[in-house]
């Protein structure tokens, strides 16, 4: 079940969002600039490599890879789906949190993101990368605001894939179900062992979002179940 699109449209340029998406491809298209040595010790300089980011005093830099790995992906595949994700859900809850407070929740999701895959496995020597922690925490406040909005999704079937609706709480809690199923199956393993999913960072990021998500809708509880209706089928 792979999501394609959502159906509100935002009050506001989503312009937070779309630079998001241009600074990760940029970097993307940059790290394949290099040769496939080059590009290893790109990736193992800049992502977030446990054993070095829990001893920051050995490993300066360590604690500031954190945030460079939300920017770095493991293939064309990797980067696609979380730009597709960002694109989906990130512009309706740039509109709730407003544009300086995506930008600041979304480098904050993913820096802690990071930080939980670190500790879920403070050993490892393969670098988590990738904006999969962030994109968590976007899904999880886009559930906290959203829970009823309907959501395009490729669904497979015996001889092709056909889409259908569904809501938004069915689709992002299905998918955060099996973080946690796989989190917790890949449990003492590097994560190069476990398909170079950092399961940890997606669970990380998404109790992230509903913490943020929560104290945002509590900031809005002026606004009925009816106003957010209106909303939906509006653009207001």
């Amino acid at each position: 079940m792979i999501p394609i699109a959502d159906e509100i449209r935002s009050r506001r340029v989503p312009w937070v969002t779309w630079l998001l998406l241009l600074a990760n491809v940029v970097v993307f298209f940059y790290q394949t600039s290099m040769g496939d040595a080059a590009m290893l010790a790109f990736v193992m300089r800049w992502g977030a490599v446990p054993v070095r980011v829990i001893h920051p005093v050995a490993y300066p830099w360590s604690l500031l890879t954190l945030f460079t790995s939300i920017f770095l992906h493991g293939g064309w595949l990797h980067l696609f789906s979380n730009m597709l994700y960002l694109w989906i859900f990130g512009d309706n809850v740039e509109d709730v949190l407003g544009h300086g407070g995506f930008l600041l929740f979304y480098v904050m999701a993913g820096v802690l993101a990071g930080l939980a895959q670190v500790l879920s496995m403070p050993w490892a020597t393969v670098p988590a990368i990738g904006a999969s922690g962030a994109i968590a925490g976007v899904l999880a406040v886009y559930l906290v605001f959203f829970p009823t909005a309907p959501v395009r999704v490729l669904v497979p079937g015996l001889m092709f894939m056909h889409v259908t609706r569904l809501p938004a709480a069915l689709v992002l809690l299905m998918w955060f179900l099996l973080q946690l199923f796989n989190g917790f199956l890949s449990l003492g393993v590097q994560t190069m062992a476990t398909g170079g999913v950092a399961w940890f960072a997606h669970i990380g990021g998404f109790v992230v979002g509903l913490i943020v998500g929560a104290i945002a809708r509590a900031r809005h509880r002026r606004r009925t179940v009816w106003d957010w209706d209106r909303y939906r089928r509006s653009g207001w």
